[in-house]
């Protein structure tokens, strides 16, 4: 599935569930269910700078596809995190970068969360991109 994909499914799922207090509920599911982050990546290098709570996010790059890793110390951001490993993990640079992250927008977390959470959330789509513009630039100087 195309990250464009795997974003309108996400919107229409959120976008179905009625109140924010089970969006919130879903967002807090999608945490549970993230796999466990080594303990190795969580150093102070793979730390997202710019969110209230601690944040780490390691990609590993096989050539082609790119895949993220990501914990937080808090639940909800932990949630968050999943959401975005959701669309963005498993895709090549290109996909990463071609793929702006206005479905945050259309779930309408930007206005349902603190501003220090909604700060960190573009903090680390921010580190996602940076991380995709690197590996693109490494297989490029590799052809």
């Amino acid at each position: 599935m195309s990250i464009l994909q795997t974003q309108a499914r996400l919107v229409a799922e959120f976008q179905a569930i009625p109140d924010w207090e089970e969006r919130y509920k879903r967002i807090i599911a999608m945490a549970r269910d993230l796999q466990p982050m080594p303990e190795a990546h969580k150093v102070d290098e793979n730390k997202v700078r710019g969110c209230s709570s601690t944040v780490w996010l390691h990609a590993d790059f096989d050539g082609e596809r790119i895949t993220y890793e990501a914990d937080s110390d808090a639940v909800l951001v932990r949630g968050l995190v999943a959401l975005l490993l959701a669309v963005y993990s498993g895709h090549t640079p290109d996909e990463v970068l071609n793929a702006p992250p206005e479905f945050i927008e259309e779930m309408g977390l930007n206005a349902h969360l603190s501003p220090n959470r909604a700060s960190g959330l573009t903090a680390m789509v921010r580190q996602i991109q940076l991380y995709a513009m690197a590996f693109k630039a490494k297989s490029d100087r590799a052809r």
